[in-house]
Parts: structure tokens; C-alpha cells; sequence
């Protein structure tokens, strides 16, 4: 059983059991999760799709991880007029521990 999910933006395939990282949730480490943007589910033998999302369909997880991606570097130039810009960027995420996917 797999579900799509989306949160900040963007869209995840999760599954119970699995862990994804997502742009930044604030909460602590441990604390309850729930989804209710479900777009997708999928029990193996029968799809659902909403639209745009399913109404009975939660998702729950717990948070593991709250934290700073690798550092990227943007690096800015204009040839032939002496403008360079060189600077760096951390995205924060939270890493989430999928628990249960509950359609009723």
C-alpha cells in the first residue's frame, strides 16, 4: 500500500514504514504527524485518485529528524565586466518516519 502525499509544494510517494525527508515542519523530535493532502492511494490491487484530494484518507508519521541539507553554491558572474558573486545555501528539512496509512 502506497499513498501520495504533498506538503511544502511538493509531492512524495510514502509508504508505511518508509522515511522521506520534506521542507521544514516545525515540531520536535518524536512528535505526531498527519497528512490530510492525500492525492493518490494505492492498496496493490486498487487505485484511488482525488481531485484533488481524497477526503477519507489521512496519513500519519512521527518526526526523526529536524535538520540542514549539504550545502549548495551559487556562483554568479558577468563576463567582461569584472561581477563575480559567489555565496552558499543550507535548505532545512525534517525527516519523517511514515507510520500508518488509514483509508476509511
Amino acid at each position: 500500500m502506497y499513498a501520495v502525499i504533498r506538503t511544502g509544494g511538493k509531492q512524495y510517494k510514502v509508504s508505511e514504514g518508509k522515511t522521506i525527508r520534506v521542507e521544514k515542519i516545525p515540531g520536535e523530535i518524536g512528535a505526531p504527524v498527519t497528512f490530510d493532502r492525500v492525492l493518490m492511494l494505492s492498496d496493490g490491487e486498487t487505485v484511488k485518485v482525488g481531485q484533488p484530494t481524497l477526503a477519507d484518507v489521512a496519513v500519519t508519521g512521527h518526526i526523526v529528524e529536524q535538520g540542514k541539507a549539504k550545502k549548495i553554491i551559487v556562483f554568479k558572474q558577468k563576463r567582461r565586466k569584472r561581477y563575480r558573486k559567489k555565496t552558499g545555501h543550507r535548505q532545512q528539512f525534517t525527516a519523517l518516519k511514515i507510520d500508518n496509512i488509514k483509508a476509511t
